[in-house]
C-alpha cells in the first residue's frame, strides 16, 4: 500500500521572522523537513507532497525533492488565495494563509493514498513515523490516526506557542483543544487561559487521514468561509479544531498511540541554535548519516 507524507510548509513564519521551513539547521546544511522525510522514507512511506508558498517552489525541489526522486514520487502544491471556491472573495487586508486544513486542500488532487501531515519546521523524531505507517492499516474512510507528544517536551524558552491539549482513552482520541500562549514559568506551564497540566498529550500537527475524508475536510472549510465575518482576516481553518469538530459529530475517528521520541523545533528565531544543537548531537549519536537525504 502507497504511503504519503504531506510537508506543511507555506506558513508564514512571523514570529521567526522569514521562511523557517528553508532555514539551514543540520551539520551539513540541512532543511529540518529533510529529517522528517529520511525518517518516513525509512518508516516505509513512498510518496511525498510538499504544501509550498510559490516563491518556495524551486528551492525545495533544488535542494530536497531532486535528491529522493529516485526513491519516492514527489508532488509540489502551492497554498494560495487562488485556491479558494469562486463564490468567495477574499478580504483586501487579509494577507495570512487560511490555515492547515486550506494547506491540505491545496493538494488533494495528490492525496489518493493514506496520508500522515507535519509541520517542516519541526522534528518528530523515527519512531513516530513508524508508528503512524502501522496505523495506516488500521484506517478507514471514517477514521484517522494521531501520535501525541508530552506537552513539556514541546514548549519554547523563547515565547508562547499553540498546541492541541488532548484526551485520549482507550487508544482512542476523545477531543482535541487548541490552546494558545503556552510557556514554561516558574516551574509550571500556563497558557492564556491558565494552568496546563506539563504531561499533558498534545498533538503537533503529526495526523493520519485516509484520502477518503478529504470531502469531508473540503465541506468543513466552505463552512468555516461561509461563518467568516469580514473583520476575522487572520482566522484559520486548523486541522486540530476540524478534527475535535468531527469526533464531536462522530463523522471521524483518531487513532492514538504515543511515541517515546522527543520533539523539538523553530518557533523563534531565538529557537534556531538549540535546533541546531540537537540536531548536531544526534548526527554524532549515528541517528542519522553525514548525507540525510
Amino acid at each position: 500500500m502507497k504511503a504519503t507524507l504531506l510537508v506543511l510548509a507555506a506558513g508564514l513564519g512571523s514570529r521567526f521572522g522569514g521562511d523557517k521551513q528553508i532555514s539551514h539547521v543540520g551539520p551539513n546544511g540541512e532543511f529540518l523537513m529533510e529529517y522528517s522525510i529520511h525518517d518516513a522514507l525509512k518508516a516505509g512511506f513512498n510518496k511525498v507532497v510538499f504544501i509550498l508558498k510559490e516563491e518556495m517552489v524551486e528551492t525545495v525541489k533544488r535542494e530536497v525533492g531532486d535528491k529522493i526522486s529516485d526513491r519516492a514520487e514527489v508532488f509540489y502544491a502551492v497554498q494560495s488565495f487562488d485556491r479558494l471556491p469562486d463564490w468567495y472573495g477574499v478580504p483586501a487586508e487579509r494577507t495570512k494563509p487560511f490555515g492547515t486544513v486550506h494547506a491540505v486542500l491545496c493538494a488533494k488532487e495528490y492525496l489518493t493514498e493514506p496520508f500522515v501531515t507535519v509541520n517542516a519546521d519541526d522534528y518528530y523524531g523515527a519512531e513516530c513515523f513508524k508508528i503512524m505507517r502501522g496505523m495506516f492499516d488500521e484506517m478507514n474512510e471514517h477514521r484517522g490516526a494521531m501520535v501525541p507528544y508530552i506537552l513539556k517536551n514541546t514548549v519554547s524558552e523563547n515565547g508562547g506557542v499553540t498546541r492541541g491539549v488532548c484526551k485520549i482513552e482507550g487508544g482512542k482520541l476523545v477531543s482535541v483543544t487548541e490552546t494558545g500562549g503556552i510557556i514554561p514559568k516558574d516551574g509550571k506551564i500556563v497558557s492564556e487561559v491558565g494552568e496546563v497540566d506539563p504531561e499533558a498529550e498534545v498533538s503537533m500537527n503529526f495526523w493520519g487521514f485516509s484520502d477518503k475524508t478529504l470531502p469531508a475536510m473540503e465541506k468543513y472549510f466552505e463552512n468555516f468561509l461561509k461563518a467568516l465575518k469580514p473583520e476575522q482576516i487572520k482566522a484559520e481553518c486548523l486541522l486540530p479544531v476540524m478534527v475535535n469538530d468531527m469526533l464531536d459529530d462522530r463523522s471521524l475517528e483518531i487513532l492514538a498511540k504515543p511515541s517515546t521520541d522527543k520533539w523539538f523545533g523553530i518557533t523563534y528565531k531565538e529557537d534556531k541554535a538549540d535546533t541546531e544543537e540537537k540536531l548536531r548531537r544526534l548526527h554524532a549519536a549515528g541517528a542519522y548519516p553525514a548525507k540525510v537525504l
